[in-house]
């Protein structure tokens, strides 16, 4: 009998449930989010009754433009999430459209709730992360080639090319989340104390000042 239940305990932890994906699974066709729907919580957004659902919401053309790169990183990433087309909610998926300026940088970042892949679609772009174990894996990849990302990984893309740059990525994820670090660090409000960060990159507290100042915090 203990060798039973040894065996059944084993068997529960190794076999893949549906909860460990990403997002949950649906449980009907479709569940096209209300966004402005703020009368429940719940893990994603209330569905739109099927009676109101046209063809318009299985289709979203936010990805055919050029996004603009004039900041201070020279890239900009527009989302293809549930936010901007709720058909996906519930879907487990989404994806971005992410323009570089020559030279310009997808600066590091994680995304907490799902695992990214993606495929240039023009220019150059060195495209890396970073292990667990602060073990760097990176690339140069031109148009046509695919990299992925696990999960919660570190990871960046920065144009090499003198020209400009295009990728898009995916997510399986309808809203995987974007912790990007500079700005995480250092513009977040209410702001992470000197005292915390002098520590942790061992600098004075002019350096962490001029970084913030650079991020307008």
């Amino acid at each position: 009998m203990a060798i039973r239940v040894t065996l059944l305990l084993v068997i529960l932890v190794v076999l893949p449930f549906p909860s460990h994906c990403a997002d949950p699974d649906p449980l009907q066709d479709f569940c096209v989010g209300i966004l402005n729907d703020t009368s429940t919580s719940i893990n994603g957004f209330p569905c739109k009754p099927a009676s109101q659902v046209t063809s318009d919401d299985f289709f979203f053309d936010g990805l055919t433009k050029e996004g603009n790169t004039d900041n201070v990183f020279g890239f900009t990433a527009t989302v293809g999430n549930v936010l901007a087309f709720p058909g996906l909610n519930t879907l487990g998926l989404s994806m971005n459209r992410v323009d570089f300026a020559p030279g310009g940088l997808n600066p590091p970042h994680s995304h907490p709730r799902a695992t990214e892949t993606g495929v240039v679609i023009k220019g150059k772009l060195y495209v890396g992360f970073l292990t667990t174990n602060n073990v760097l894996h990176s690339k140069v990849l031109t148009v046509g080639e695919m990299f992925v990302v696990p999960r919660g990984l570190v990871h960046f893309q920065m144009n090499v090319g003198k020209e400009k740059a295009m990728t898009i990525t995916a997510f399986n994820s309808h809203l995987p989340g974007a912790v990007v670090l500079p700005t995480t660090l250092f513009a977040s409000m209410p702001p992470i104390p000197n005292d915390v960060l002098t520590k942790a990159f061992q600098v004075e507290a002019s350096v962490i000042d001029d970084i913030k100042a650079k991020f307008g915090s």
